[in-house]
């Protein structure tokens, strides 16, 4: 990340920061890091809710799961509510049924619901584009992919150009978090991860005033929906030598620091 990335005119110091995702439960996390290096309060609330969609709506998709040899696992969230599904409609996996999986830690996470030693499981290394590659050397499966009402277009989008034969399966939804009690709360980093998090704040906040808060948004959506929602983005991750959220955050409180010892000294 370079200068030119941040507006100078919006670099003030930063002493509390609100991540829109759910605390870690480990009690290990760089964020924890980054309130302790720089005595800054870090708060966490998830901005988006998961929920299940029942069983007598999923009917009326008219899905036959076992019709399919493969599927397609891009989160632990899918992975958690095609399994419930499959419960609920007491439908046990085939042991020849092939797991694509976004990354080790989702293909890892099925562990929780089959024997992973006996299954076919095949692994990207993070992205949907390295999951892409994968799919590309497996084209006469038929696949069902479990997902949730609102989700990336990148491997739907790729399986329909590619005239692969599969099946779109929501199984779950995205929805607003009720953030209310935040309304008179003030932060001076909001971070947010998906797009979904910029319309959950509007939608708990129609009239959401930034003034001084400054918005961090990881990925290339979530930074279009926060300039698409009017909002100025002051700290964008990923970035050459910042390729995580807390580092671009770091970045900035530096930068921030730097501008406010330079103020002093004049």
């Amino acid at each position: 990340m370079s200068d030119s990335k941040i507006n100078s005119e919006r670099l003030f110091p930063v002493n509390s920061i609100l991540v829109s995702q759910p605390e870690p439960q480990n009690g290990k996390s760089p964020y924890f890091d980054l309130a302790e290096k720089y005595d800054t309060k870090v708060d966490f609330r998830p901005f988006i809710e998961v929920k299940p969609v029942n069983v007598k709506d999923f009917r009326k998709q008219k899905i036959e799961i076992l019709n399919h040899t493969a599927i397609i696992f891009t989160s632990r969230n899918a992975v958690d509510h095609f399994f419930n599904i499959c419960a609920e409609l007491k439908i046990e996996m085939p042991s020849d049924m092939k797991y694509f999986c976004i990354s080790e830690q989702t293909a890892n996470y099925l562990q929780k619901y089959i024997v992973i030693r006996k299954r076919k499981i095949f692994t990207g290394f993070r992205t949907a584009q390295d999951l892409i590659e994968i799919l590309k050397k497996h084209k006469d499966e038929k696949y069902l992919f479990p997902c949730s009402s609102i989700r990336k277009n990148d491997i739907p989008d790729f399986l329909k150009d590619g005239e692969y034969k599969y099946t779109e399966a929501v199984m779950y939804e995205t929805v607003a978090a009720d953030l209310s009690d935040l309304e008179d709360v003030y932060y001076d980093i909001i971070a947010f991860f998906s797009p979904s998090g910029i319309n959950s704040l509007l939608v708990n906040f129609p009239d959401f005033k930034q003034n001084k808060t400054r918005i961090a948004a990881f990925g290339p959506t979530t930074a279009s929906a926060v300039r698409d929602a009017g909002l100025v983005l002051d700290i964008q991750a990923p970035m050459p030598n910042a390729p995580s959220m807390t580092g671009a955050l770091e970045f900035y409180i530096k930068e921030a620091n730097k501008k406010l010892q330079q103020e002093v000294k004049k």
